[in-house]
């Protein structure tokens, strides 16, 4: 018989055995042929997350029962105070009319409303914020943002807000009974599972005082012991048995009584409970060491460290219904998994919170005290005591005489005054009242229940004042949303591994974005976090907010993406499909230039993409914005500058992608990309940037020269074919050849007054040689005698001579200097000429 593992404590004695060192001979007699049998006992294959008390003895069990039962009875008594000052809170919230007989009969039972007050504000407002109406889930994706992981986060938000919202029924109300819980206690719990019988996630809430825990436990996942106690009815208990979840197990008749915690709320809250026909289940998160189960080093040696599991029993009984390893299959460290999540309202000292039964318990005694002394004191202002006579006797003097109603008396002697003496009772106290309202005051204030006043505010304060005043009315209340912002998160995380451990690989619906066949990688690709914001509390925080950030852009609207803007401001409106309203960037996808043009004049975002034709793109646009036609009826429309501004900066942005293209082309490789596949800005490395930073200079500078080069040359052609420029290119031409012909015949006449000087030079030569030749025949006729007149009409004759010669110089000097005058004056004219000519044709 071979035996595998043993399932029961080892006999008394056996290690005396195991530490001698002498060898054991054992002798084992197998009986014949015929006779022989052959017997194997094997395990039971029990699965690593089955129920391990179907196959450990009864015995181990009912130790393990009567060891845990007697922890939780320590834990129970450790928690003592802190239940008795919530058992005696309860009665604070006023649920049970009380009649009173003391001090008299019918005396006041009113309970002041602070408590029940502060706590329906607190549920109400935190539902809101927590529990919007499209859904209190949102996502976050892990790691690097691509247009894959926001579709699969689009599609996990929208199943997780299905699934919370349509297919688990009891969330919402769950979800509302727990903030009540937590404001009145401070602590609450929820307790997410998969359920066998529903074959689905559940979430339930769990009291305060249905958790247990050690003292010293500072938090559900650092505690040695968590307690869960929970009432079953036989049924469920027989279900859960027939579904393999706990031992098939023979189970007594319940008891029925109730412990005096149980009764004190019942009776607190205006239930009359004195037993209870349903099992009451301890559930137990612990750690233990057990026989078999230990946890073994490398070498298969206990180490002796205690492992967690979940123990369930049946407290009347003490029958252990399951034992389950509480860690998961693949973790070689064996991690404690969690199935509560701790919602507190106000950390205190230990494990449980503080609510506002600790905070405004001793507010509401007292303000009940006083009120109910008021109306005691009016009661008894009103209708007055006193003392009468023996023998003063009136009729029907057992009733309470009416209005108007006149009764009979028997005097016996005397007036009637003199017969009755009533008790001197005082109005109600005024500053008794005055005092119930200051402390009320006080207590609503400390627990931030009190209502901001807005008509103490100016309609014309700054959005920043408004703010500093509802940060500081509202910091108590937004310290409480961001804990139970923490601990919902916590929640939904569980809930999202439960989904996406059990759920199939198809959604239950067609999505929107994506195939249906991919639920399972979804879930393993992005968080899950609560839609509420932890930094504003309500939602007039939040709107404060967004008018401040407003307030702001219209001063520089060019720093804010303004459409992004005001699509969040009517999501914390609360404004369904804002997606739909208000349009994004991101959100277009690549179109034509002719549908760009029509959603620039419809008003609709436009955006360029990289890898689109963006030549063609800016010509059509151009073309529109030159459409005589487009510009005559956009003249009337008021919107026409801001679409003109909005085509405008749609065209830079397509010859901003041009650009690149150019410097690509001149650099003959391409640039880093700007953006990831999800459209969002990429950083480049600084050693990248300083490699390209010289090379995109000359590329620039390349692509400048040949831009200027073919500019210059579209310039120099379009002058050619202008008709105007060649008719003032053959004026002009006409006009230098006269101003030529003007030149040459101002030449000849220089040269023909020139030979004409000569001629003259040349008469007045031949003219003195005549007279020479005649005044040498008059002198040799007339001889000797006539030698002295010769001499001196010779000496006139020399200076006429001198005289002639001096005024043929100077009609030679005359002649040259008008020719260099007409000569200027002519080349004057013509630059006159053509500067007036070049002024008319920059002109034109």
């Amino acid at each position: 018989m071979a035996i595998d593992k043993s399932l029961s404590q080892a006999p008394m004695g056996l290690e005396s055995l195991l530490g001698n060192d002498e060898e054991i001979g054992i002798e084992i007699e197998l009986p014949d042929e015929e006779g022989s049998f052959e017997e194997e006992v094997e395990s039971p294959d029990i699965s690593f997350d089955g129920n391990l008390a179907e196959i450990m003895g009864e015995g181990d069990l009912q130790m393990l029962a009567q060891e845990l039962l007697s922890d939780y009875s320590d834990d129970l008594d450790s928690r003592k105070d802190w239940m008795q000052t919530y058992v005696d809170g309860l009665e604070l919230l006023g649920l049970k009319i009380e009649e009173r007989s003391e001090p008299w009969e019918g005396a006041c039972g009113i309970y002041h409303p602070i408590l029940a007050e502060a706590l329906i504000k607190f549920q109400a407002e935190t539902m809101m914020a927590t529990f919007p109406a499209q859904g209190p889930v949102r996502t976050q994706i892990i790691g690097k943002e691509t247009p894959a992981k926001k579709e699969s986060a689009s599609r996990v938000q929208a199943d997780m807000n299905y699934q919370l919202l349509d297919k688990m029924k009891e969330y919402r109300p769950e979800h509302e009974r727990m903030l009540w819980g937590l404001g009145l206690s401070g602590n609450a719990f929820k307790k997410v599972y998969f359920d066998p019988h529903l074959q689905r996630q559940a979430s339930v809430y769990v009291p305060a005082e249905d958790i247990v825990v050690p003292y010293g436990a500072s938090s559900l996942q650092t505690a040695e012991r968590v307690t869960h106690t929970m009432r079953k009815t036989e049924n469920e208990l027989r279900r859960l048995m027939v579904a393999g979840f706990y031992r098939d197990v023979e189970l007594n008749e319940p008891d029925n009584d109730l412990d005096e915690v149980e009764k004190k709320i019942a009776e607190k809250l205006g239930f009359r409970a004195t037993m209870d026909s349903r099992y009451k289940v301890l559930e137990m998160m612990v750690d233990l060491d057990l026989p078999g189960y230990e946890d073994l080093d490398d070498d298969g040696i206990p180490t002796g460290i205690k492992l967690p599991y979940i123990v369930t029993i049946e407290k009347g009984t003490t029958t252990v219904l399951s034992v389950r390893r509480n860690w998961k299959e693949d973790d070689e460290t064996k991690q404690k998994r969690q199935h509560f999540v701790h919602y507190g309202y106000i950390p205190g000292f230990g494990f449980y919170c503080f609510g506002l039964i600790h905070i405004l318990g001793a507010y509401a005694k007292f303000g009940t005290s006083v009120t109910r002394q008021l109306v005691d004191a009016g009661t008894l202002s009103n209708l007055p005591g006193g003392f009468k006579t023996r023998g003063l006797r009136v009729k029907g003097d057992d009733t309470p005489i009416a209005p108007g109603e006149f009764r009979d008396v028997d005097v016996p002697s005397g007036a009637i005054k003199d017969n009755i003496l009533p008790l001197p009772y005082k109005e109600p106290s005024l500053v008794l009242a005055q005092l119930l309202d200051k402390v009320i005051e006080e207590a609503r204030a400390f627990a931030s229940a009190g209502d901001l006043k807005i008509s103490d505010m100016s309609s014309q304060a700054p959005v920043g004042t408004t703010m500093a005043i509802l940060e500081r009315t509202l910091k108590m209340t937004s310290a409480i949303q961001a804990r139970i912002y923490y601990s919902m998160q916590q929640e939904f995380e569980l809930l999202k591994e439960i989904i996406a451990e059990n759920c199939s690989n198809d959604y239950e619906y067609e999505p929107e974005e994506g195939d249906r066949q991919i639920k399972k990688e979804d879930y393993h690709c992005v968080d899950v976090i609560p839609v509420s914001d932890p930094n504003a509390a309500t939602m007039a925080q939040k709107i404060v907010q967004y008018q401040a950030v407003l307030q702001l852009a219209q001063n520089a609207p060019q720093l804010y993406n303004m459409p992004l803007l005001h699509r969040q401001m009517l999501e914390v409106i609360g404004v369904k499909h804002a997606d739909k309203l208000i349009p994004l960037e991101e959100d277009k996808k690549p179109t034509d230039p002719v549908s760009e043009n029509q959603n620039v004049l419809m008003g609709k975002p436009v955006k360029a993409f990289a890898y689109q034709n963006h030549q063609a793109h800016i010509q059509v646009h151009m073309s529109a914005m030159q459409d005589p036609k487009i510009m005559s009826l956009l003249q009337n429309n008021p919107m026409s500058q801001q679409l003109q501004a909005a085509m405008m900066a749609h065209i830079n942005e397509h010859l901003g992608f041009e650009y690149r293209v150019q410097i690509e082309q001149q650099l003959g490789f391409a640039l880093p990309a700007q953006t990831d596949e999800s459209g969002e800005d990429v950083n480049m490395p600084p050693e990248v940037e300083a490699q390209l930073a010289p090379m995109l200079a000359q590329a620039a500078q390349r692509l400048l020269q040949n831009n200027q080069a073919e500019a210059q040359q579209q310039q120099n052609q379009q002058k050619a074919q202008d008709p105007l420029v060649q008719l003032q290119q053959q004026e002009m031409q006409l006009k230098q050849q006269e101003l030529q012909m003007k030149q040459q015949q101002s030449q000849a006449e220089i040269q023909i007054k020139q030979q004409q000087l000569q001629i003259e030079q040349a008469r007045i030569q031949s003219q003195h040689d005549v007279a020479l030749q005649t005044q040498q025949m008059i002198a040799e006729t007339k001889g000797k005698q006539m030698q002295v007149d010769a001499a001196s009409k010779l000496a006139d004759l020399h200076q006429q001579k001198g005289e002639v010669k001096i005024d043929a110089l100077k009609h030679v000097a005359d002649l040259q200097n008008e020719r260099k005058l007409k000569k200027e004056e002519m080349l004057h004219e013509g630059m006159q000429h053509m500067v007036s000519e070049e002024n008319k044709r920059k002109g034109e």
